[in-house]
């Protein structure tokens, strides 16, 4: 990624605060900036640092991320027809990428891709789950998508075709939460019923309604 360098203006649209409000924090050395001649310029990836610093306690009262509905919307719950994993996530990048917490798509969809080059997410079980840690991401979000069909390129431990992906994006500052979330969903997919409901689902409203209400 780029180094951007962004104007007063530019960050106060981007986090959706007055250009007074910037340039009171720039003062009073609260956001991370820096002075060329006479004008304050910042990084975007200070900036997005910053921003996680201030959430990390709100992150942090999920209750363990004890309930997926804290971090999964509705509008990101897909019932998908794919045969490829770049299909497949390509769909759930696009649906992430509409999360209010995801502000970069490039980076996030390098950083699965290289993640995935490292070792295949298949978890096994029928069950994917790629997931990253980034400064651009300001809160822990993820989207799912239940596949009518097998995977065929989806590499998984146990060799069964993966259907079932969780896409999980959270903010590099956010390692226990998202150890918890990881953990957690791969603790709920283990129950063969719970699986076979998600499977049989007929759309996205009952994947979403399976998922939250048949968690507990």
């Amino acid at each position: 990624m780029s180094l951007n360098i962004m104007t007063i203006e530019e960050v106060a649209k981007y986090i959706k605060v007055s250009e007074r409000t910037v340039l009171d924090w720039a003062q009073k050395g609260e956001i991370p900036a820096g002075k060329l001649g006479n004008v304050w310029r910042f990084q975007q990836k200070e900036v997005d640092q910053w921003i996680n610093n201030k959430l990390v306690k709100k992150s942090s009262s999920l209750g363990g991320l004890k309930e997926l509905k804290h971090v999964l919307a509705p509008e990101r719950v897909l019932s998908t027809d794919y045969s490829t994993k770049r299909d497949i996530f390509t769909a759930l990048m696009d649906s992430l990428e509409t999360a209010p917490q995801v502000k970069d798509r490039e980076e996030l969809e390098d950083a699965i891709w290289k993640r995935e080059e490292l070792m295949s997410t298949g978890i096994g079980l029928g069950i994917g789950i790629p997931h990253v840690r980034l400064y651009s991401v300001s809160d822990i979000t993820l989207s799912v998508a239940v596949n009518k069909k097998e995977i065929s390129d989806y590499q998984s431990l146990d060799n069964i075709p993966v259907k079932i992906v969780f896409m999980v994006a959270a903010a590099y500052n956010q390692h226990s939460e998202y150890l918890k979330l990881l953990s957690f969903i791969s603790s709920l997919l283990k129950n063969g019923e719970f699986m076979d409901k998600l499977i049989n689902a007929k759309d996205s409203t009952e994947i979403y309604k399976i998922l939250t209400e048949g968690e507990s």
